[in-house]
C-alpha cells in the first residue's frame, strides 16, 4: 500500500501533467490544417493580398473613408488569413474588377480572389477555384413602378439589362433571354442607371441585389425566382501548389466550428434571411 506521502506526490504529478495533455489536444483541434506548398509560403511571409468587391452590399462593400471593406466575402478572407497565422492588419484588400480577375491572378497581383467569383469550367482552365463556399442564383432588380411589367427573365427580350462587364450574368440574359446587354465596371453604376431610368433592369446574384433594395426599399424590387445557380469559389493562381487542399480544409473547418455561420449572420444575415446550410465542397483535382 502506498504511503500517504507517496500518494500525495503521485496525485500532484498527475495533476501537473493533465493540463499539458489537455492543452496539446486543444492545439490540435484549433490548428487542424497542415501548411505546405503555397499556403506555407504565405504563412512564412506573414502577409496576403486578397481581391474583393468594393460595391456589393452584404458581400463586399467599402464605404467612403473606411479602412477596410466589409461583407461575407471579407469575413471568409479573414478566416483564411487567421488559419495562416496572418494578422488582420497584414491583409491587403484590393478591389477585384470582374473582367480582370483571371489576369490579375495569373499575373501575381492577388494571392486569392474572394469576390462573388462564380465557379465555371472555363475559369478553372485559367485559374484555381476552391469551394463553393456559398451558392445563390441570378435574379432581376427593377424599379418599383415597373413591378408587374417585368416579372422574370422571360420579360427581358429587347430590354436594356445591366450587369458588370465580363460577368456570367450578362452573358446569360443576352444569350438565353434576348436582352440588350449594358455593361459597366461596377454594379453601383448599373444601379445608378436604373435609378435615372436609363436602363430597364439590373441582373446579378440575388444576394447582391437584395443589398441594394435594403438601401432604397421604396425605389427598387427584386423580382422572379432565381434562374441560375451561382457557386462562389475562392480563386488562386493555378500553379499555387497545395492551395486547393488548404482552402478546402479551412472551409470544412469553418462549417464544423460555426465560423462560417457567424460570418453569414453578421453580414448577409442582417437582412433577416435565414442562415442557409453551407454547400458541399468540390473535391480537389
Amino acid at each position: 500500500m502506498l504511503s500517504r506521502t507517496r500518494t500525495t506526490l503521485v496525485a500532484a504529478v498527475l495533476l501537473s501533467v493533465l493540463p499539458l495533455v489537455a492543452c496539446n489536444g486543444d492545439d490540435d483541434e484549433d490548428n487542424p490544417v497542415e501548411l505546405t506548398g503555397a499556403p506555407e509560403q504565405l504563412a512564412e511571409q506573414g502577409t496576403i493580398r486578397i481581391g474583393v468587391k468594393y460595391d456589393q452590399p452584404g458581400i463586399g462593400l467599402r464605404p467612403p473613408g473606411a479602412d477596410a471593406p466589409d461583407g461575407f466575402d471579407i469575413e471568409i478572407g479573414r478566416i483564411i488569413a487567421d488559419r495562416l497565422g496572418i494578422d488582420e492588419a497584414d491583409i491587403t484588400w484590393v478591389e477585384a474588377v470582374s473582367d480582370s480577375r483571371e489576369q490579375l491572378l495569373e499575373g501575381g497581383s492577388f494571392d486569392l480572389v474572394i469576390a462573388s467569383y462564380s465557379i465555371t469550367d472555363e475559369r478553372r482552365e485559367l485559374v484555381g477555384q476552391a469551394g463553393p463556399y456559398f451558392t445563390t442564383g441570378q435574379q432581376l432588380l427593377i424599379r418599383t413602378e415597373d413591378e408587374g411589367a417585368i416579372t422574370g427573365p422571360d420579360d427581358l427580350a429587347g430590354l436594356q439589362v445591366c450587369s458588370v462587364t465580363g460577368s456570367t450574368s450578362l452573358e446569360r440574359v443576352e444569350g438565353e433571354y434576348d436582352a440588350d446587354p449594358v455593361g459597366f465596371t461596377t454594379y453601383s453604376e448599373c444601379v445608378d442607371k436604373l435609378r435615372t431610368d436609363e436602363i430597364d433592369a439590373v441582373t446579378t446574384d440575388g444576394a447582391i441585389l437584395l443589398g441594394y433594395v435594403a438601401e432604397r426599399p421604396k425605389l427598387f424590387r427584386v423580382v422572379g425566382e432565381p434562374f441560375s445557380e451561382e457557386r462562389y469559389g475562392i480563386g488562386y493562381p493555378k500553379d499555387a501548389d497545395g492551395m486547393c487542399e488548404f482552402l478546402t480544409d479551412v472551409l470544412e473547418t469553418s462549417y464544423d466550428d460555426g465560423s462560417w455561420a457567424e460570418a453569414y449572420e453578421s453580414t448577409l444575415g442582417m437582412s433577416g434571411v435565414e442562415t442557409p446550410a453551407p454547400p458541399e465542397l468540390d473535391p480537389c483535382e
